[in-house]
């Protein structure tokens, strides 16, 4: 949606957009005059299904279901009263070309606050909602980013970035969770595979950086996944547990290689991987709940300053041990920005809405990532992004 759309929407919603002023001052104000809800709901991230009585949460992620293609008013009501800070978009919410561009523009008008940021899984390859749509939107479809790889064309790497980018830039969505970081060093690895670029870190690391900088020069918000690198593991996280025997060490000069390319290119979030380090954390908890790991490493020992999203909250490896409500509370004292997806959206938002309440949370830890998320929205969106 652009500039001129969204000052629309937001004066026709009564809102009066905070002047463009530096954005360390202007997140202060916006912060300054949010409620506990609505800085809770914008560290979430959701399908839009998820604001539809219709759906339960078994039919979110079924995929045989169409979604949701309109924004209705049943929806503007519910996100009034449980509004989040973006919607990841699936194939079930794509119809046409039209029609996905009516939806992005309504899903950024949805509330009088904050602009939601939109994203999608457009990797290239077989993990592409939109150019492997069965209706055609007369996009480029890229080869699996493991034969990229292996050809050694790093300006093909680049151009998936920036074809990609452009693309979902003129369709209105904001972040795609792309590229996969993940070095894919077991040959029994069942999820990732030719998603990532191949076993050799320092080639994935070079094709890493070639697509972050092609999606950041077309305007469009890249993510690294699956940190801390869910390629040497053999079982699948959207089914049930999952994890990594390797030492922080190991996984440092490996698995890190590319992420640590990825962040020099200018990558704005990091996604979680679901899977266990017990030999760098001590225990099962997946990476996604791990202070250790995304605290401590992937912080303070790595640098990163970005925002760190979750994996679906969905998944089997989470769902099979955690209620919405406990698996959220936890990612947050992680160190968690964006909570992506989970089972039971109004569950989770409640529970974490009465943990910062009960002093479980303290608010400064919802401010810390509420200020993270709002400086990129501004960064991506500039005033009216806020």
């Amino acid at each position: 949606m652009n500039y001129w759309k969204r000052m629309a929407a937001a004066w026709a919603a009564g809102l009066m957009l905070i002047p463009a002023a530096c954005a360390e001052g202007t997140v202060t104000e916006r912060m300054k005059h949010m409620t506990l809800r609505e800085k809770v709901g914008q560290l979430f991230v959701i399908r839009p299904d998820a604001l539809e009585g219709r759906f339960g949460p078994a039919e979110l992620e079924d995929n045989s279901i169409t979604g949701t293609t309109v924004v209705t008013d049943e929806m503007r009501a519910v996100y009034a009263q449980y509004p989040c800070g973006g919607f990841a978009l699936f194939r079930k919410n794509i119809l046409s070309p039209s029609q996905l561009t009516r939806l992005t523009e309504s899903l950024h008008a949805i509330g009088g606050g904050v602009v939601p940021l939109l994203a999608i899984d457009e990797e290239g390859g077989r993990v592409a909602r939109i150019a492997n749509h069965p209706t055609s939107f007369g996009v480029e479809k890229f080869e699996p980013m493991g034969k990229i790889a292996a050809a050694g064309d790093a300006q093909r790497a680049y151009q998936v970035g920036s074809v990609i980018g452009a693309y979902l830039k003129a369709y209105g969505i904001d972040v795609d969770f792309a590229p996969v970081a993940d070095v894919n060093t077991n040959p029994r690895n069942p999820v990732i595979g030719d998603r990532a670029f191949g076993d050799d870190p320092v080639l994935a690391a070079q094709m890493v950086r070639q697509v972050v900088q092609g999606l950041r020069d077309s305007g469009t918000a890249g993510c690294l996944k699956h940190f801390p690198g869910h390629g040497d593991t053999a079982t699948d996280t959207h089914t049930g547990y999952a994890e990594t025997l390797k030492t922080w060490d190991q996984i440092r000069d490996c698995e890190m290689v590319p992420f640590r390319a990825g962040m020099e290119a200018g990558a704005e979030l990091i996604m979680t991987a679901h899977i266990a380090a017990p030999n760098v954390t001590g225990s099962d908890e997946p990476a996604t709940m791990s202070r250790v790991l995304l605290t401590e490493k992937l912080r303070g020992e790595m640098g990163y300053q970005g925002l760190i999203i979750t994996d679906a909250l969905s998944m089997g490896a989470i769902t099979q041990k955690f209620s919405s409500s406990q698996a959220c509370i936890q990612c947050i004292l992680a160190g968690a920005d964006l909570l992506l997806m989970p089972y039971d959206y109004y569950e989770a938002f409640d529970g974490v809405v009465q943990a910062v309440q009960d002093g479980v949370i303290p608010e400064s830890r919802i401010d810390e990532s509420l200020r993270r998320v709002l400086e990129f929205k501004q960064r991506h969106g500039g005033a009216e992004g806020l």
